[in-house]
């Protein structure tokens, strides 16, 4: 599955951003509020208008403080998958509950320096694991090949059938490095400047989707 970010596209011209990339499995929007990361995105009336103009799921990936307030909202309106940071809530059980109560499924996201083995207890609470591959809040950072561990770990626990899980991959994704993070068990791709910085956004969109279905041992192209 590859999520290109509307983080590298045009903010004036997220409709035709949107229809730019037809084929994509989710669009990953990034929502940050400049408390919980030092940056300011957008926010839900902009997800709204969103929601209107593409037939994409929308993978919203909330980099903010108290989720258990605000991610709801975004799984009321239609969001597919509505994911927070575990270093935001000292409840994330309780904000998955709300997020899939709201229509939504739930993700659980951890930034480069956080372990996974403190949370491996409560993913069965959720759809997805994001795990970030950069330091959360700008684009274009390199990736951080580090993380991949965690990947490793949680891809163990659903090939063993311990968790029914979505493992998605967030920072630095591109051709140098998706066949990486697919080997060590990604299904998702979240690939921003990669995507949007192309000649042809969907194009490399496929591109990308076969790189990461042909080096991982678990990955396969629909036929």
């Amino acid at each position: 599955m590859i999520a290109p970010s509307i983080l590298s596209a045009d903010f004036a011209r997220l409709a035709e951003e949107a229809a730019a990339v037809a084929g994509s499995d989710w669009l990953h929007v990034d929502v940050m509020d400049a408390h919980f990361v030092p940056n300011l995105t957008l926010g839900l009336p902009v997800v709204q208008s969103l929601l209107k103009a593409t037939d994409i799921p929308l993978d919203c990936h909330l980099m903010i403080d108290n989720p258990g307030r605000w991610a709801p909202p975004y799984a009321e309106a239609g969001a597919h998958n509505v994911t927070f940071h575990a270093e935001a809530t000292d409840d994330p059980i309780a904000v998955a509950r709300d997020i899939r109560a709201a229509g939504a499924k739930a993700g659980l996201s951890v930034k480069p320096g956080t372990p996974i083995e403190p949370y491996l207890e409560i993913l069965k609470e959720f759809d997805t694991l994001l795990v970030m591959s950069v330091e959360p809040g700008f684009g274009g950072q390199s990736f951080m090949a580090e993380v991949l561990s965690k990947a490793r770990a949680v891809r163990k626990l659903v090939d063993s059938g311990e968790l029914t899980l979505l493992v998605e991959i967030d920072g630095g994704i591109n051709t140098d490095t998706v066949e990486a993070a697919a080997e060590a068990g990604v299904d998702c791709f979240v690939a921003g400047s990669a995507v949007y910085g192309a000649s042809d956004p969907a194009e490399a969109v496929r591109a990308l989707r076969a790189q990461a279905a042909s080096a991982s041992p678990h990955l396969t192209l629909a036929h």
